[in-house]
């Protein structure tokens, strides 16, 4: 979505969303105001927002639970590598690009407010658009200590 007026009327519902939580988490209203603030000026001032969904519509259908959750957490990988493959897309572009997951906490919020599907699961979203800076890279820890090779 590039709409300013759509990116500011799904930041304002989802800020909605994530206000209440905080304040179901005991977070004060002096901590939660930047955060709600940031989190709409993200949405609102980013060139492009894109929206990732899972639809299970168009998935196999099984009677047992654990394939049926197999099929479920395919699904659920195969919308974070199409992410993957847009972000790296943008990134040979020029642009830089940022995956939040905060659509998982406002699905039904986000469906309602952009009238999508039902069967529309909002996953994550990008902010994609040019950057004004390169973040310093983060320490990372060593491929030995999150991998076992056999």
């Amino acid at each position: 979505m590039t709409d300013l007026s759509v990116k500011a009327q799904l930041a304002k519902a989802m800020a909605e969303d994530f206000e209440r939580d905080l304040r179901r988490d005991g977070i004060p209203d002096e901590k939660i105001q930047p955060q709600i603030k940031r989190s709409k000026d993200r949405l609102t001032s980013a060139p492009v927002v894109v929206l990732l969904c899972l639809d299970m519509s168009e998935m196999d259908s099984y009677p047992d639970e654990k394939r049926q959750q197999a099929e479920r957490t395919m699904a659920m990988q195969s919308v974070a590598a199409a992410g993957l493959q847009l972000l790296l897309a943008a990134h040979a572009e020029g642009l830089g690009g940022v995956w939040v997951c905060a659509p998982l906490f406002a699905q039904e919020t986000i469906l309602n407010t952009l009238d999508l599907s039902e069967s529309w699961e909002p996953q994550g979203m990008f902010y994609i658009g040019y950057q004004d800076a390169s973040p310093e890279p983060r320490e990372r820890r060593s491929i030995e200590s999150v991998s076992l090779f056999l």
